[in-house]
C-alpha cells in the first residue's frame, strides 16, 4: 500500500475513535448539568489532560517546533511562560473556582459564577461576558477549522473545504452528541496522542542522527548561538512579551471550565501535577524534535524550506507511513480538541448565559439540553461558513483572543476568589477596561523604548486590576457576599 493509503487508514481509526466516545457519552446527558460539566464528575487526569489539551491546539506540534527550529533556543520564554502561568492556574484557580462555583448557586459556565459570585441585580456581568464569549469564540472556532482545512489541503492534498468539512463534521458529531464529558474524554485521547507523538518523534530522531552527543554536536556546527536564550535581538520587552502569555490562562474560558467539572477541590492537586506534568513532556519533546529537526535536515537533505512542518516531516522520515498517519492524526487531535472545547463554552454562553435570561421561563432539562445542541450545531455552521473562505481579517481576529480574554476575565476571576471587597461594578469596569486596552495597545507600534511593542495582554491585564479595585473601593459589596466567599474559602481547604 502507498503512504497515503497508510495515512488515510491512520486518520479513519482516529475519527472513528472520537465518535464512538461522543456516542458512549449520549446516554450519560440527562440535564443541562451533565451536558455543560460532566455533573462536575471527571477524575484528576482526564480533567487535567483535557485541560491541556483544549489549551494547546496545533501550536504545540507545528508553531512552537517551527519557532525553535528557525530561531533557536531564544524563542522559548513563551513556553516558559505558559508553562508558570499553567501552574498558577492549577495552583491558585483551580481549587477555588471548583469550590466557590459551586457555592455561588451551582453555577455552571464563568459568566453564570461572576453574576452570582457578585449578585449582580442587573445581571451586567452575565450579559457582557456571554456577549464576549459568544463573538470571539465564534471566531476562535472559525480559526481552527480554518487550520484543519489547512491541515488537510497540505498533508493530502486534499480539497481545503472538503477538509474542513470532514474535520468539522466529526468536531460537531461528537461535541453535539456527548456534550462535556464527550469532549473531555476525547480530549484525553488526544491529549496521549499529542505528547507520545511528540516524545517518541525526537527519541528516534536521537537515534538516527547516532545518540544525544553527535546531536547536539550536529546543530553546534550549524549556528553556534542556537543554545542562547539570549540573542542579539533579544529585548527586554520582548522577553516580558514572551513570559507575559502565563498570565492569559486566568481568564480563558475553555480552560478553567474544567477545574468547575473535578470532582473535588482536593482533587486539583493531583490534577495540577498531571497536567503539568504532561505539559512539562510536551513542551521538552516539542523543544527537542526542533533541535532534531536542525541536526536532520542540515546533515541529510538541506534546510527546511517550511520550519513549521518540522514535526510532519520527521515524523514521515523515521517512521513506517502507518505510524506516520497517526503522528498527523496527533496534529488533527491538536485543533480538534480545541475547537471542541470553545464549541461547548459558546454553546453554554448563549443558552445559560443569554437564552434564559430573555426567555426568562422555567425550562425543562431535556429541553435545555436539546437548545444546547442546536446551540452547538448552530455556531459550528457560522463559524464553517466564515472559515469557507479564510481570510486575513479572521486569522487576525484570533491573535487578539488570547489577550482579550486573559485580560479581561483573568483579573476578574482572580478577584472573585481571593478579594472579599470586589463589587459587580468593579468587575463590569476592570473587565470593559482590559478589552479596550487589548485592542488600542494591540494597534499600536514603537513608542518610547519599544514600550508599545508588550504583548498587550500584560498592559490590558494591569489596568483590569487597577480599575476594577479603583471602582470596587468607591462602592460596597452586596451584604451576601461575605458569608458565600468564607464557605467558599473553607470548603476549598
Amino acid at each position: 500500500m502507498s503512504p497515503a493509503t497508510f495515512s488515510a487508514i491512520s486518520m479513519i481509526v482516529y475519527f472513528v475513535g472520537m465518535v464512538v466516545i461522543g456516542w458512549w457519552a449520549y446516554g450519560r446527558n440527562d440535564s443541562l448539568d451533565d451536558y455543560m460539566l460532566a455533573d462536575r464528575g471527571l477524575g484528576p487526569a482526564v480533567t487535567a489532560l483535557s485541560a491541556g489539551a483544549a489549551d494547546m491546539s496545533g501550536w504545540l506540534l507545528m508553531g512552537l517546533p517551527g519557532a525553535l527550529y528557525a530561531g533557536g533556543l531564544v524563542e522559548s520564554w513563551i513556553a516558559v511562560g505558559l508553562t508558570v502561568g499553567a501552574w498558577l492556574n492549577w495552583r491558585f484557580v483551580a481549587p477555588r473556582l471548583r469550590t466557590y462555583t459551586e457555592v455561588a448557586s451551582n453555577s455552571i459556565t464563568i459568566p453564570s459564577f461572576l453574576d452570582n459570585r457578585l449578585h449582580d441585580s442587573l445581571h451586567l456581568l452575565r450579559w457582557a461576558s456571554g456577549a464576549i464569549i459568544l463573538v470571539f469564540f465564534t471566531f476562535y472556532v472559525s480559526s481552527g477549522m480554518v487550520s484543519g482545512g489547512t491541515f488537510f489541503e497540505s498533508s493530502f492534498g486534499m480539497d481545503y473545504r472538503l477538509g474542513l468539512t470532514l474535520v468539522a463534521g466529526v468536531t460537531v458529531m461528537y461535541t453535539l452528541v456527548g456534550g462535556f464529558l464527550a469532549v473531555s474524554y476525547t480530549d484525553l485521547v488526544q491529549g496521549l496522542m499529542m505528547v507520545t507523538a511528540l516524545i517518541a518523534v525526537p527519541v528516534v530522531g536521537v537515534i538516527h542522527l547516532g545518540g544525544i552527543a553527535a546531536t547536539v554536536d550536529a546543530v553546534s556546527a550549524i549556528d553556534s548561538n542556537y543554545w542562547a536564550m539570549v540573542g542579539s535581538t533579544t529585548s527586554i520587552v520582548g522577553i516580558i512579551s514572551s513570559l507575559a502569555w502565563g498570565l492569559g490562562y486566568f481568564g480563558q474560558p475553555h480552560i478553567i471550565v474544567r477545574f468547575m467539572a473535578i470532582r473535588s477541590p482536593r482533587e486539583a492537586v493531583a490534577g495540577r501535577r498531571i497536567g503539568i506534568g504532561w505539559m512539562l513532556f510536551a513542551v521538552a519533546g516539542a523543544a527537542a524534535t526542533a533541535i532534531v529537526g536542525v541536526a536532520v535536515y542540515q546533515r541529510d537533505s538541506g534546510r527546511l524550506d517550511n520550519p513549521e512542518a518540522v514535526f510532519i516531516t520527521l515524523g514521515q522520515l523515521l517512521f513506517h507511513p502507518l505510524v506516520a498517519g497517526f503522528m498527523l492524526a496527533a496534529i488533527l487531535a491538536a485543533i480538534m480538541s480545541t475547537v471542541s472545547s470553545q464549541l461547548l463554552v459558546t454553546s453554554s454562553a448563549l443558552i445559560e448565559d443569554l437564552y434564559k435570561q430573555v426567555g426568562n421561563r422555567e425550562l425543562s432539562q431535556a429541553r435545555l439540553v436539546m437548545y444546547s445542541r442546536f446551540a452547538v450545531l448552530g455556531i459550528a455552521v457560522v463559524a464553517a461558513a466564515m472559515a469557507w473562505n479564510p481570510s486575513d481579517t479572521i486569522l487576525a481576529l484570533v491573535a487578539f483572543a488570547w489577550a482579550g480574554f486573559g485580560a479581561s476575565f483573568g483579573p476578574t476571576v482572580l478577584l472573585c476568589l481571593y478579594w472579599r471587597r470586589l463589587t459587580a461594578l468593579g468587575a463590569v469596569a476592570g473587565m470593559v477596561t482590559g478589552a479596550v486596552v487589548v485592542m488600542i495597545w494591540g494597534n499600536i507600534d514603537g513608542g518610547p523604548g519599544g514600550l508599545f511593542d508588550l504583548y498587550e495582554l500584560a498592559p490590558g491585564f494591569a489596568a483590569n486590576l487597577l480599575v476594577a479595585c479603583a471602582v470596587s473601593y468607591a462602592g460596597r459589596p452586596d451584604p451576601r457576599v461575605k458569608a458565600e466567599f468564607e464557605a467558599a474559602i473553607t470548603a476549598a481547604r
